[in-house]
């Protein structure tokens, strides 16, 4: 449950992105040649989204812990969706995707739901049992075109949007210590909030970092705005803000540091991830989340990506 705690995070959360509209509505009136104003314009739609974004989550977090499970379930439906419209379906997969969207995804959050001893259950349904299940549903619907790729498409969209992302409200159900094995007194849900406020500012500190002192791009063909430089310094940077905000969570602030860095790289192989996937589709996002901006997992994939690393290390180290 939340303490006192988790409502000083919120509030920083609120306090930053206030001073972050304020800023963008300053910029906004400004008619200095030095100001970018289509960067200025994205800038501002990036914020109705976080805001919209930071509403639902905080909602979720002061009720009980059942709500930001039920949240979760919503969001990975939601980008799932997006996943597979991205990629045409054939007939054949139709009775497929009806077991993964209302037979898999419900499941996994519910044995979620149900607490750390459905571990061993949550931990292996998606990577094993509907990995198995996916390819030989398909068979038994006898469409043998692209089969391989239709398959793979399916469970690569199954691994991400769902298994990947429950893994962030799972960590509200572990009993966390301290380094020493001291019983740490704080709310996992400021772990949890903790650890989507800095995935969600390494995408954003590394394209501050990319526009500043980007000079090789990691991969041109696929993503031409992220830059090895960018990577290094919202690891940088993230780690320290990560290490400032330790008193949200069982870390030492070193501990805080090395999770920030840890985070952002996961989070930006996701994001890389995403577009190479965007590129071969043909798309330039997932979907819409609020008009003239990209879809729900255009917005989460570094979440994503970053969710099962974060719980497995925390799991490991500090309980």
């Amino acid at each position: 449950m939340p303490d006192i705690t988790t409502f000083i995070l919120i509030a920083v959360i609120l306090a930053a992105l206030g001073i972050a509209t304020l800023v963008a509505a300053l910029l906004g009136r400004t008619d200095s040649v030095s100001v970018d104003a289509a960067i200025v314009k994205r800038f501002r739609s990036k914020l109705r989204v976080w805001w919209t974004m930071v509403a639902i989550f905080v909602i979720g977090s002061l009720i009980h812990r059942i709500g930001l499970v039920v949240l979760f379930s919503m969001v990975s439906f939601w980008a799932l969706r997006e996943f597979i419209s991205m990629t045409p379906t054939r007939r054949g997969d139709h009775r497929t995707l009806f077991w993964i969207f209302f037979i898999f995804t419900p499941l996994q959050y519910i044995l979620i739901g149900l607490g750390d001893d459905y571990y061993p259950f949550y931990s292996i349904m998606i990577p094993v049992y509907a990995s198995l299940f996916i390819p030989a549903r398909a068979a038994i619907a006898g469409d043998a075109k692209r089969f391989l790729e239709r398959c793979a498409k399916i469970q690569a969209g199954l691994l991400v949007c769902v298994y990947s992302l429950s893994h962030a409200p799972a960590l509200l159900d572990l009993q966390l210590v301290r380094t020493g094995g001291e019983a740490w007194k704080g709310s996992n849900v400021n772990l949890l909030m903790f650890f989507v406020l800095i995935a969600q500012l390494s995408l954003t500190l590394e394209r501050v970092w990319s526009n500043v002192a980007g000079k090789h791009v990691i991969a041109p063909e696929i993503n031409a705005s992220r830059t090895w430089e960018g990577v290094l310094g919202s690891m940088m940077s993230t780690g320290i803000i990560a290490a400032l905000l330790r008193w949200a969570t069982p870390f030492f602030w070193w501990e805080a540091l090395l999770m920030g860095v840890v985070v952002t790289a996961m989070a930006s192989m996701g994001t890389l991830t995403m577009s190479a996937i965007k590129r071969d589709r043909g798309v330039t996002d997932t979907g819409t989340l609020v008009q003239g901006h990209a879809g729900v997992l255009d917005q989460i994939d570094n979440i994503c990506f970053a969710a099962p690393i974060f719980y497995h290390v925390t799991r490991f180290f500090f309980t």
